[in-house]
């Protein structure tokens, strides 16, 4: 049976008259790297700020580690790492002299190389931070919240701003801390990065919950239909297309979409129509709905303002 590493039941908090979060219900295993998706306001920071211990609740119960976060111990905050969407690093420090001054704050950290190696700052280990890239930063922020050799580690928005080549070796590390038996809470706005890392994703939307699971079942995705899209070549119209599928078909000008919940039949069927009659399919794509579609659809209509003047 997987150890539970935080534990909400009835989580509220209100500012004034204002719910920010309203009675949400989660739970986080061992090992897990779990997503916490929403739009701006609907409670997302609110919600990591009293798991981390950082802002008192208005009601409910909240176990993070064993303990109730509103009453920390020196030996939970050190089970325990944040990274911030924006850190500021001494500049005039190296790598090594950066992760070896909060080094020192813990009483069992882990190795300094050691915990280089992990984030990949190998080649960059007497590199001054001043000097570091956006994402070689990035990276460094990870080993603070890694140096302290903590159980959980918070990750607010870890690679907003990245360029693709940066975010896919962010994600990378994220994996790795995985790999390492940490438990990784990650706000994102990014569905991709919660599709490729997390291993269970919450929705929050107006205070509240509104879907969780994995991120290939979410929002029932596994039941949802299936679009099968391409152009005809000129002078060949849908509704010549196989049986039932001319008629099914939606589009003009050439373009077509095709929604099934049988896609390999319906593929097939297309193709070898296609192939009978050498017929070129320009375009042809399969795509099934993404996270993405769900989060739009289960956010839809979802506060942009927050108690907090704009905070989320």
């Amino acid at each position: 049976m997987n150890e539970t590493v935080i534990s909400v039941s009835g989580l509220r908090k209100s500012y004034d008259d204002f719910e920010a979060v309203r009675g949400i219900d989660l739970e986080v295993e061992h090992g897990q790297v779990f997503a916490f998706l929403g739009p701006n306001g609907a409670g997302k920071t609110t919600t990591v700020e009293v798991l981390e211990g950082y802002r008192e609740r208005s009601a409910g119960r909240v176990e993070v580690l064993g303990l109730d976060p509103a009453a920390p111990t020196r030996d939970w905050r050190e089970r325990i790492g944040i990274v911030l969407q924006q850190c500021r690093m001494r500049p005039e420090l190296t790598v090594r002299e950066t992760l070896e001054l909060y080094a020192g704050y813990y009483r069992s950290p882990r190795g300094v190389g050691e915990t280089i190696a992990q984030v990949g700052l190998q080649e960059k280990t007497e590199q001054r931070a001043g000097g570091l890239s956006g994402g070689q930063l990035r990276r460094l922020d990870v080993g603070v919240a890694l140096i302290g050799d903590p159980d959980l580690l918070f990750l607010d928005e870890p690679t907003t701003g990245f360029d693709p080549s940066a975010r896919r070796q962010a994600w990378d590390v994220i994996a790795g801390l995985r790999e390492l038996g940490k438990t990784v809470f990650l706000t994102t706005h990014y569905m991709d990065e919660a599709q490729r890392l997390a291993d269970r994703v919450a929705i929050i939307a107006g205070g509240a919950i509104v879907a969780e699971g994995r991120p290939d079942q979410l929002g029932d995705r596994e039941s949802r239909p299936t679009e099968i899209t391409f152009r005809l070549p000129a002078g060949v119209a849908a509704g010549q297309l196989p049986g039932d599928l001319g008629a099914a078909a939606a589009g003009g000008n050439g373009a077509v979409s095709v929604s099934t919940r049988e896609p390999v039949e319906a593929l097939n069927r297309i193709t070898g129509w296609a192939l009978e009659r050498s017929l070129e399919l320009d375009g042809l794509e399969v795509r099934r709905p993404s996270l993405e579609d769900v989060y739009l659809e289960l956010t839809a209509g979802a506060s942009d303002n927050d108690a907090n003047g704009g905070g989320e």
